[in-house]
């Protein structure tokens, strides 16, 4: 049942809206979404929208979560940083296209919730920490690629100092209620951004995004 739910989404929903990367095509196939909701939500996993995960947060609609990944343009050697664990969905998609993952949440049952389940399903190469997204996780810096599933009011400084030269960054940018998906490349220190399409996320807290209430 989920397998044929899990096909069906991937030619649905990605190939039909132009997610053409075979790579990012084959993590999608691989990966059971169905494993990362609560049970209740199960039948809904492949469905065209997000989903509640807990703690005011969302898996992200499957389309954008291939668009974001498809935009870093992973070979597979690569050290990236994920911004927003949430369930663990997109870093286990990552883990099949890059390196090493590191990931970073705010909600410390989250991001334990979500490594037990990576590591349950057998996902070696991730690594989950809590913390400030908006800060990045210095430690293993830099990146060579960078995905911030949460909006921000613009680009974290940190972020941009942990980023590799030649690296790639996927951020929603805009207003707490709306947002526009932005690519930004950095070569030799200078930032190229690019709009890629309107987006709705939850928005990035923390010293480099928008204070909590």
């Amino acid at each position: 049942m989920f397998e044929d739910a899990r096909r069906r989404m991937v030619q649905e929903q990605l190939e039909a809206r132009g997610i053409s990367d075979t790579r990012v095509l084959q993590a999608f196939l691989a990966v059971p979404r169905h494993e990362f909701v609560a049970k209740d939500l199960q039948s809904e996993a492949y469905a065209d929208h997000p989903l509640p995960i807990g703690g005011g947060q969302t898996i992200s609609q499957p389309y954008m979560a291939a668009l974001m990944v498809q935009l870093l343009r992973l070979h597979g050697h690569e050290r990236v940083l994920e911004v927003g664990t949430g369930s663990g969905y997109q870093l286990a998609i990552l883990s099949q296209l890059a390196l090493e993952v590191y990931s970073i949440d705010r909600l410390p049952e989250l991001a334990e919730q979500a490594l037990r389940r990576l590591e349950h399903l057998g996902y070696l190469n991730v690594h989950v920490t809590v913390g400030n997204g908006s800060m990045g996780w210095p430690d293993y810096a830099p990146y060579e690629g960078m995905l911030v599933a949460a909006g921000a009011p613009d680009i974290p400084s940190p972020l941009v100092r942990q980023l590799a030269d030649g690296g790639r960054l996927v951020i929603p940018l805009g207003s707490q209620q709306a947002q526009t998906l932005t690519l930004v490349e950095k070569r030799r220190d200078a930032l190229h951004q690019q709009a890629i399409t309107s987006c709705v996320f939850v928005p990035l807290l923390g010293e480099y995004g928008w204070r909590a209430d």
